[in-house]
This record gives C-alpha cells, sequence and structure tokens, in this order.
C-alpha cells in the first residue's frame, strides 16, 4: 500500500534530534561482512529500506543473520552461495553493486544482477568494470546480468576514470585478499570511503591513504571477524540543518562529525544560517534572511552532491540570484519542477545548472518524490510554506531516512504518514 506525507508547514521546531547511521557506509560494511568467514557484528545500522534490503540480500545468498539489538547485526557470511543472489532485491538498490568486490575476493566465477537506485541518470557502473578488468578480472554483459570470471588476484596499479565513491569501495574489497600490492589511483576519500577502510582496518587488513585520493593495499590471505559501528550520516545531519534554519524554533542536532561537513557548513554560514558547534552536535536557529550564494557539487570533502537538491528551499527564501550545479547526474534537477509547482521561482539552464530567484513565497500543494534527496527537498519545502504540502511516492525518502516523519513529529512539526 502506498504512503503519502501530509505536511502542515510553518510550524516552530523545538527540541533534539539524534542523527542515525550512514546509510551509505552500512551498504559497503555490509559487502565487506562476507570477505571473513568469521562473524561481523556491525552496530548503529540505519533502518531504511536500502539498508534493509541489503540484509535480505545477504539472507537469500545464505549468510546468517542475527540481530542483536534494535541496530545490531551479526553476520556469518562463510556459506554463501552467489548463484542464490535473488534479481527482484538486487534491483531495488543501488547499494547492492558493492557485493561486487566482495564476491569476486570470494569466488572464481559467478553472475551479479543489474543493481537499482535512484532515478536520477544514467549512472553506469562502467568506472566498476573498467576498473575490475584492470585487475585481470574477465567482465561481460548478456542481458540484465553481469559475469565476471577470474584466476589468481594480483595487485596493480588501478587509476580510475572519476572520484567513483562505489568503484574505490569495490576495488578497496577486491584488493585486500589479492597478492601484492594494488594502487587505487583518483580514488573517492568521501565518508563512507574512510569508514570501509576503518572496518577493512580492523579485520585485519593492510590499507594505507583512505581518506585521500590514492590509496595503497597490501593483499592478505585472510580476515578475520570484527565489531564495527556505522558512522554518522553527515546527509541526515545537513538536512536537519537545513530544516532548523527555515523554521521558527531551535534544532540541537546530536551525533555529528563534523570532519565531515567542513564545505556544507561553510557554505551554511556563508548564506546567513545560524548554527553553534557543540560536543558532537550542532544548534541551530531560524535564520529570517539569507544570502543568496553558488553552491556546486564537488568531490570530497567539496559540497556533497547528495545535499545540492535539500539546499534550493532555502536558497528560494534568500534575497537575490542563486546558482546551484551538479555535473554528476543528468538528471538530478527534476525536483526543481515540483518546487516551481509550490511557487519557486527556478529556472533550470540545463541539466546540470539552474537559477533560484528570491525572497519567494511557497504554497503547500500536492507533489511526487522521485528520489531520496529529491524527496527530503520537498520534506524541507513543506515545512517551511504557508498551508498543506502532500507528498506522495514517500518509499523514496524511506529508502534514505530512517523515520524522518517521527523525528520531525518529536520536534513539533505537523506532519503525517498516510496509505492511500
Amino acid at each position: 500500500m502506498a504512503e503519502e506525507f501530509v505536511i502542515k508547514g510553518q510550524k516552530p521546531l523545538e527540541g533534539e534530534v539524534e542523527i542515525s547511521g550512514y546509510k551509505n557506509a552500512a551498504g559497503p560494511c555490509l559487502a565487506a561482512s562476507l570477505l571473513t568467514d568469521e562473524e561481523v557484528i556491525l552496530d548503529n545500522l540505519p533502518l531504511v529500506e536500502d539498508v534493509l534490503d541489503m540484509v535480505e540480500v545477504l539472507k537469500g545468498m545464505g549468510a546468517k543473520i542475527e540481530w542483536l539489538d534494535k541496530k545490531k547485526i551479526r553476520i556469518n557470511g562463510s556459506d554463501i552461495a552467489p548463484e542464490k543472489i535473488d534479481p527482484e532485491k538486487v534491483s531495488k538498490t543501488r547499494i547492492s553493486s558493492l557485493l561486487i568486490g566482495a564476491l569476486i575476493s570470494r569466488f572464481k566465477e559467478f553472475k551479479f544482477f543489474r543493481p537499482g537506485g535512484d532515478r536520477i541518470g544514467l549512472r553506469p557502473i562502467t568506472t566498476h568494470l573498467r576498473a575490475l578488468k584492470e585487475l585481470g578480472i574477465d567482465v561481460s554483459q548478456k542481458g540484465d546480468f553481469y559475469y565476471f570470471k577470474r584466476g589468481d588476484l594480483n595487485g596493480k596499479e588501478v587509476v580510475l576514470e572519476e572520484f567513483s565513491v562505489t568503484a574505490t569501495e569495490n576495488l578497496m574489497m577486491a584488493a585486500v585478499l589479492s597478492k601484492g600490492k594494488t594502487i587505487i589511483k583518483m580514488a573517492a576519500a568521501e565518508p563512507q570511503v574512510q569508514d570501509l577502510g576503518k572496518m577493512l582496518k580492523s579485520m585485519g587488513a593492510r590499507i594505507e591513504g583512505v581518506g585521500t585520493h590514492t590509496i595503497e593495499i597490501e593483499g592478505v590471505k585472510k580476515l578475520s571477524g570484527t565489531t564495527h559501528k556505522i558512522c554518522p550520516d553527515p546527509l541526515e545531519a545537513g538536512t536537519f540543518v537545513i530544516i532548523g534554519s527555515v523554521t521558527p524554533g531551535r534544532v540541537r542536532i546530536k551525533n555529528v562529525n563534523f570532519n565531515h561537513l567542513d564545505s556544507f557548513l561553510k557554505k551554511m554560514k556563508d548564506i546567513g544560517v545560524r548554527f553553534q558547534k557543540g560536543e558532537n552536535e550542532i544548534i541551530v536557529d531560524y535564520s529570517s534572511s539569507f544570502k543568496p550564494a553558488k553552491v556546486q557539487a564537488l568531490p570530497f570533502p567539496g559540497f556533497p552532491t547528495d545535499l545540492v537538491p535539500i539546499i534550493v528551499p532555502l536558497l528560494t527564501q534568500a534575497e537575490g540570484k542563486s546558482l546551484i550545479h551538479d555535473p554528476l547526474y543528468e538528471n538530478r534537477l527534476g525536483y526543481n519542477q515540483e518546487l516551481r509547482r509550490m511557487g519557486a521561482d527556478i529556472e533550470i539552464i540545463d541539466p546540470h545548472r539552474a537559477f533560484v530567484f528570491g525572497k519567494t513565497p511557497l504554497y503547500g500543494v500536492k507533489i511526487e518524490s522521485w528520489d531520496i534527496r529529491a524527496g527530503a527537498s520537498l520534506v524541507v519545502a513543506g515545512l517551511l510554506v504557508s498551508g498543506e504540502t502532500i507528498i506522495k511516492n514517500i518509499y523514496q525518502i524511506d529508502r534514505g531516512y530512517e523515520k524522518i516523519d517521527e523525528k520531525l513529529q518529536k520536534l513539533g512539526a505537523d506532519i503525517r504518514r498516510v496509505s492511500t
């Protein structure tokens, strides 16, 4: 049964919100649990659809799964069989593609269904496949399946074609059990890559340079089990910073890693968002005026691509013309059409850039979420507008935000989840 959010905006928000574990870090860590035949315990898992789907994919392959607590899981992947992968479950989430690197380390031959994900562009995994071929892996495609075949894995120098997060993570998992040294150049440095590197090191992997654009991995024969706590979600933290800035009141955002938000918080300061840093927390006050800005998505430590949609409702309240630029995905700007229906003055220049003119009053209408971050952008807009906003297709939001409606309700927001 489909569900919608019904939001009545302009309500004062007061109180604390606890940031959940990072979905984009949980995916590679779940995949990495398959690199050992010993037990792995993952803590602080976010209870979002993409992560729960990934857990089901592992179960379907034969991994033994036990929930130790609400967000804590024990995994034993010693008896997995890639031929048992459920194509339907894989097709629901793009993070399932992270299993490729782990399976290459474990199996000399397997096939893998084409992964799913957001509708924000083509998002091919060509970069992943070419990088894996450089490690000596034979990769082919027939219909909806990729076929992987290898001999011995030997370390090599691989230069990625772009700062691809998922390609970097897959290469890291393919290289940790190889022979010799693998050097990954043009590696992504995002928080989720850092978190995976931390977990792999705790399992006995020999890795240097994680968090930079050159990663060196000396292969080992075996990895051990480990206990690892997923890092907090910088995208959820950023979303609540913006929510706190556009709604009356004061919001305290707890469980924040500032090292993952430097560029975002600098942009917030430049725009005029009023916030204070505490110990692992941010306190955000309502801001009545904002300055226009140029916001461009860049690889870490630049402004995160997934926070570009979230900032647009804020920019509609800035005095003047702002520019948003996301060079990564050609369909990322589709959510702006929904914001325009709410009264936003937005001019889409090309598939990657748009002007946002303000200050513009927004009004509640019935709109639809097409992907995770687009949906979060519409939630922000719904909270600041006058009148009632109805957001359809909120399954997309649930894929990346853990119970965002319940967290907002605790702050005083008038938001309801309604079955249709």
